[in-house]
């Protein structure tokens, strides 16, 4: 069964020493996951769940069968026992599957054994799997997702609230949790040490955005998939941040013109099938366009034409070939600069402007 994170302490909480069979955490967000896990083996040991083991799956010749003991043995002294299972890569195999599925069985009968189990985020076909179905009906299942940048400052409002901290009210406090989110997006990490750093620096109370300005580094950390969303929303300013912290990162041209690209081609095919006669719900499930993008392309499509999207598929023919070297008299010579303006591009598209 599913939980919200936000959910977990409240229900560890109402079930006191009657814990569930299995807790599983999937998710690339490693803090998020790293504080669930905590909460739960400290409501673990509460419950008197004193002994620990843990079980890295790590390549094809893991030993299943010490796994499948450990979880229907009692301990030998006499303790709760708290099992955890660790797959990095998020693929079991066939016999890991098998073995997953016979494992939930046992723990389901054994209330001397919790089980918590940790995940990278999985897909669809994994989330659909025997063994993952197998662990949400044996328990909980918890997503560890990204805080998106929308959601960050009330997350980093929430977290300086723990320590007794707050911005200043009305607009003022809205800019200076906007500055701070803008300052550590992308890593999680890095946010949770700078509001960290700032109960050290700073007692309980309201925080101008001086002091914040003064104390938070600027740990912003960017990728071309969060980059497609950005020029795809039309937010210009982020768009232009995030191909500067690309760079200055070290991320290759050719891949952050591969987003681009990608989102110019997709929007001109989905563009010529509307054209065509076909419905949008259509056209998106034919382009393989879900979740963000789905509802990004459902904006921007009905009010774009062909001929403008020609011309932005013109342009990142031309950005591809000076991010491989060629010239071209209209262009910038320098790759950076020809992605910049590309990006422009099509972010003014997804606005509205020179659609036509």
């Amino acid at each position: 069964m599913q939980l919200r994170l936000d959910q977990l302490s409240a229900h560890l909480q109402k079930a006191g020493g009657t814990l569930k069979p299995i807790y599983t955490l999937y998710g690339d967000e490693a803090l998020l996951a790293q504080e669930a896990a905590d909460v739960i083996r400290v409501a673990a040991r509460a419950a008197g769940y004193t002994e620990r083991q843990v079980h890295t799956v790590s390549g094809a010749h893991f030993d299943w069968s010490g796994l499948l003991g450990a979880a229907s043995e009692m301990s030998l002294f006499g303790d709760r026992q708290l099992i955890e299972i660790r797959i990095p890569s998020g693929k079991p195999g066939k016999d890991g599957s098998q073995a997953l599925q016979q494992y939930c069985e046992t723990a389901a009968n054994n209330d001397g054994v919790v089980t918590l189990v940790t995940l990278p985020r999985l897909d669809k076909t994994q989330q659909g799997s025997a063994w993952f179905t197998a662990l949400d009906g044996g328990g909980l299942t918890l997503r560890c997702d990204p805080i998106e940048r929308q959601a960050l400052p009330l997350w980093i409002a929430q977290r300086l609230a723990l320590q007794g901290q707050q911005v200043e009210p009305g607009e003022a406090g809205q800019r200076t949790l906007a500055f701070f989110a803008d300052r550590v997006e992308g890593n999680l990490l890095a946010a949770h040490q700078e509001i960290i750093k700032l109960g050290l620096l700073h007692p309980p109370g309201t925080l101008t955005i001086e002091q914040i300005e003064d104390a938070v580094v600027d740990v912003a950390r960017f990728n071309v998939f969060k980059l497609s969303e950005a020029v795809l929303s039309g937010q210009i300013d982020r768009t232009l941040r995030m191909i500067d912290g690309l760079q200055a990162e070290g991320e290759a041209a050719v891949l952050v013109h591969w987003a681009l690209a990608d989102d110019v081609m997709g929007l001109h095919k989905a563009r010529q099938a509307l054209d065509a006669g076909k419905p949008l719900p259509m056209v998106l499930r034919e382009q393989r366009v879900w979740g963000p993008r789905e509802r990004l392309y459902e904006r921007i499509l009905p009010r774009t034409k062909t001929a403008g999207l020609i011309r932005l598929v013109a342009a990142a023919s031309i950005v591809d070939g000076i991010v491989k070297g060629l010239r071209h008299p209209q262009w910038p010579q320098d790759p950076w600069e020809a992605l910049r303006r590309l990006a422009l591009q099509l972010a003014k598209v997804a606005q509205g402007q020179n659609s036509q």
